[in-house]
């Protein structure tokens, strides 16, 4: 089965704000079963997670896409599909 690691890296501009929306969204996908583990970088530079159940990449950027860190441009957020072993 293909995952697909998200990193997100914050902007210098980052707002706060938005974690709120974030969080909100990843429930989202939560409740859907497409998300599979998530969680934040330790020096608080952003943070990471991975997505499940999606056929291609395309479908997995193209929902990371609606990711509010991405709607506010708070983040830099790069998709990739992962080799899980």
């Amino acid at each position: 089965m293909k995952r697909y690691l998200v990193l997100a890296m914050r902007r210098p501009t980052f707002d706060a704000a938005v974690v709120a929306a974030h969080k909100a969204f990843l429930d989202d996908l939560r409740a859907r079963d497409l998300l599979d583990c998530t969680g934040g970088f330790s020096d608080g530079s952003g943070g990471a997670y991975v997505l499940r159940n999606l056929d291609s990449l395309a479908e997995a950027q193209a929902l990371v896409a609606q990711d509010p860190l991405v709607l506010q441009h708070a983040s830099d957020l790069t998709v990739h599909e992962w080799n899980l072993r």
